[in-house]
Formats: structure tokens, sequence, C-alpha cells
């Protein structure tokens, strides 16, 4: 994933500079079919039949860097015909939400049609700070 989003960046620096609170919470990751505002977070969210984000668990932070402790899988449900996916990114809500990472591109795009699985495996998605 790229860096932290401008959300994520006024939140860390309001917390640590500013004393102010941050709640801790889950990610979930958000498949894209194009961008508009990647450190925004907006663009084409994914639309295929019975989408949804998936809430993704980290190991400990190591490094500057954290990484998945389990595989993200996507099922593409119904019939909608190929959907090409372009971009990822974490959220912090199943749905709307605020945007964590700025979107990121994937290294090729995917295009998914009835039942295909889409799968970020075991560290495959990670954040890092300079």
């Amino acid at each position: 994933m790229a860096g932290f989003s401008d959300y994520l960046e006024n939140a860390a620096l309001n917390h640590f500079f500013r004393n102010t609170s941050t709640a801790a919470g889950a990610a979930w990751v958000a498949l894209f079919t194009a961008i508009t505002d990647a450190e925004a977070g907006t663009g084409t969210e994914c639309s295929f039949t019975a989408y949804a984000r998936v809430q993704v668990t980290f190991s400990a932070a190591s490094g500057g860097a954290i990484t998945t402790s389990g595989n993200t899988d996507f099922v593409a449900k119904g019939d909608a015909g190929t959907v090409t996916v372009t971009h990822a990114g974490l959220f912090d809500a199943a749905s709307a939400g605020n945007t964590l990472t700025a979107l990121t591109a994937l290294s090729a795009s995917v295009d998914l049609t009835q039942n295909d699985i889409f799968r970020f495996p075991t560290g495959d998605i990670d954040v890092s700070l300079d």
C-alpha cells in the first residue's frame, strides 16, 4: 500500500503532538476500478454482486512496517460481466468511513468475472513509515 492518507497523517500528528484521542480500530481493504484522488481515497469502488470490503488483521509492527497476518480474499459473485480492479486501499469502516492509506495501484490490473477469487496473500498488504 502507499503511504498514509491525509486523514491518517493528520490523526497521527494530532494524537502525538496535541494529545488528542485517536480511536484504535480495525481496517478494511477496498478494491477500486478507477480513482479520482488517491490521497483522499476517492474513486469508483467495486460493485460486483456481493462485493464488500474485507476486514484485515496485522502482525505486530517491526522495522517501521506492518503487514497482514492472513489471506485477504474477495469473491466476484453474480453475472455482471467483467470488473477490472486497478487499485486498493485501507479504510477504517466496512463502508464509507475514513481512508487510512492512499489508494495504491495494483502491480497489474485484474479482471474478475463470476466466481473468480482475488487474493492478497498473507503479508502482501503492508504499510510502512519513512
